[in-house]
């Protein structure tokens, strides 16, 4: 196989993954929008998920130390403990994710802020609603760019999605402290 054909197989690899990865985000938003701003379920039993706010706090912050400790060891060029702690940091948020999902499914709705600092609250939470919805399709491709050892280009977008999934993560928590503090 000639090189110009391994970059076309590795591009037409490529998009067939970047379209999943699209697809796939765009469905995940959209479902927990409509969890969210959606009519709520009825008479379909109940589950107790007070303890859920908890967990994704919990969640939001192993993340972030996941984070954290991922990017010590890409500087300490420790290339398979790196991968190994970001794929964990994936696997917590989407822990998140599904936790998250499964509250608002059986919650009548979010939280009403009820602090005394509500522009600092509706800026936070705003900008982290925002951002969550970025982070997806961008640590998905920052994460498929590594698996498949596309390092350059793993590396150009992990300086862009590093710092945005540590402010969702961080501010996951913020959230939570705002609201059950």
């Amino acid at each position: 196989m000639t090189t110009e054909e391994k970059a076309l197989e590795t591009s037409a690899r490529d998009g067939f993954w970047l379209r999943i990865i699209y697809i796939v985000s765009a469905l995940v938003c959209g479902a927990v929008a409509f969890l969210i701003l959606g009519p709520r379920p009825t008479g379909g039993g109940s589950l107790d998920v007070s303890a859920l706010p908890l967990v994704n706090a919990s969640l939001n912050g192993t993340t972030t130390v996941l984070l954290l400790t991922g990017y010590a060891l890409i500087r300490q060029r420790k290339l398979i403990q790196h991968r190994n702690v970001m794929l964990c940091a994936f696997a917590t948020s989407a822990t998140f994710l599904v936790t998250y999902v499964i509250y608002h499914w059986f919650k009548s709705g979010p939280k009403a802020y009820t602090g005394a600092y509500r522009g600092l609250y509706l800026a936070i939470l705003g900008s982290h609603i925002i951002l969550a919805v970025v982070i997806l399709p961008l640590a998905l491709v920052t994460l498929y760019r590594g698996w498949v050892n596309q390092r350059p280009q793993h590396r150009k977008l992990a300086k862009i999605t590093l710092p945005l999934w540590l402010y969702v993560s961080v501010t996951g928590v913020v959230i939570y402290a705002m609201l059950y503090s």
